[in-house]
């Protein structure tokens, strides 16, 4: 069993194996996110804490998902590039994966299995964010609906 988040290795949109110890030190939000989602505009919000607090430590990390009415249908490289152009976002984005089920990527079931939501552990929606402290254990699920702004004290908590 993971120890803490520094324990996976994802996938790049590249393909490419990236290990979450590469971020060991730094405080993480690590988010599912859509491009077709109605809370999709939160990655202006997600780009904007990842700039202010980038030089402290923080990084955002978020991870396509099309699980939920299908709101991310395009490849991982085109989401990328698509939250680039539209959102300016620069926070590291991994392949797309799945959060639930039996197909789950490891990290999130480690995710879920550390803080569950208010209606069991599943992920309910599109952005919800796990907050992790410097030595990469989760410290705060965020449900989908709580915006990037209302995170911020939490982050800075962590920092």
């Amino acid at each position: 069993m993971a120890a803490s988040i520094y324990d996976f290795t994802v996938k790049a949109v590249d393909g490419s194996e990236k290990s979450l110890a590469d971020y060991r030190g730094e405080v993480l939000l690590v988010v599912n996110t859509a491009t077709h989602c109605g809370f999709t505009p939160q990655l202006e919000g997600l780009e904007k804490l990842q700039r202010t607090y980038h030089d402290q430590g923080f990084e955002v990390l978020g991870f396509p998902c099309n699980q939920f009415a299908s709101q991310a249908p395009e490849s991982s490289a085109e989401i990328q590039e698509q939250c680039r152009l539209s959102y300016g976002v620069d926070f590291p984005t991994f392949a797309k994966i799945d959060v639930n089920g039996d197909a789950a990527d490891p990290l999130y079931a480690w995710l879920r299995q550390q803080k569950g939501g208010l209606v069991g552990n599943d992920i309910r929606w599109n952005f919800t964010k796990f907050l992790v402290d410097r030595k990469g254990q989760v410290q705060e699920r965020f449900a989908p609906t709580t915006t990037p702004q209302k995170i911020e004290k939490s982050v800075t908590e962590q920092l």
